[in-house]
């Protein structure tokens, strides 16, 4: 049976109603952009010293590239949002978003300078491959699988994260890194199923029949709700995770 109701005919749980300012809000997907923004930030936090100003350009820099950049690239492949954003926009964000990107990053390179700051360099040219291969799904979508998704927006903002404050990376980085490509895995195998149900299922048919003799019906809504709980509720647990960390190690309680 269908029941979804008007929020579930949404293409997301985070979508705001169509229009003007509102697709664009739609567009940057805000509780899985602030989820990858605190893998950056959580990476930061794992150096020996934290630079709040390093902290913030990488914030900016992850931003642009993924909220901005990738999301619009995304709109573009037959439009999953239902975003009514012109085409010649959607292209001017991508070029926007991975031009700020690529330059906060080489003034990041001549902050840190040689030859820490260059470690740098190798990030930089994967983030905007990256970017691209994933939403625009080239090499027959070699990268736009799970475990693309998890390393390109799991483990590798979390090892940028660390790699721009400390210009090297560790064994800490690598296990926050391993950390975030799980967290991101999960995030896709919830993802996924749900995006599936509000985007192209129209009704949900059947009854779940429980060893007490409980009879439910099935419904879209039954199917979608656990799993975008499940997101919301670990898009807010990892953002309040980077802030502790941020603000413990800015005040200094951590040495």
């Amino acid at each position: 049976m269908d029941d979804r109701g008007d929020d579930a005919t949404r293409p997301a749980f985070y979508a705001a109603r169509p229009g003007a300012w509102r697709d664009w809000w739609t567009l940057l997907h805000p509780p899985y952009t602030a989820w990858h923004l605190s893998y950056v930030v959580i990476g930061a936090c794992l150096a020996p010293h934290v630079y709040l100003s390093r902290l913030l350009a990488s914030v900016a820099a992850f931003f642009l590239a993924v909220g901005v950049a990738a999301h619009a690239l995304d709109e573009l492949q037959g439009r999953p949002l239902r975003t009514s954003i012109p085409g010649s926009l959607l292209v001017a964000a991508t070029v926007f978003g991975l031009a700020g990107a690529l330059g906060l990053g080489a003034a990041g390179i001549a902050v840190i300078g040689w030859p820490r700051g260059w470690i740098l360099l190798p990030f930089m040219v994967a983030g905007p491959v990256l970017v691209v291969a994933y939403n625009a799904e080239l090499f027959g979508g070699l990268v736009h699988t799970d475990l693309g998704f998890a390393a390109a927006w799991g483990a590798f903002p979390a090892l940028t994260g660390y790699a721009a404050q400390a210009g090297d990376l560790s064994v800490a980085a690598l296990l926050a890194g391993a950390g975030a490509l799980a967290l991101s895995a999960a995030q896709r195998r919830l993802s996924a199923p749900a995006r599936a149900i509000r985007r192209r299922v129209a009704s949900a048919e059947g009854t779940i029949t429980f060893a007490d003799g409980r009879v439910v019906p099935v419904s879209t809504r039954l199917l979608l709700e656990p799993l975008e709980r499940a997101l919301r509720a670990a898009s807010w647990a990892v953002v309040l995770l980077a802030a502790a960390l941020a603000t413990a190690r800015l005040s200094g309680t951590i040495p």
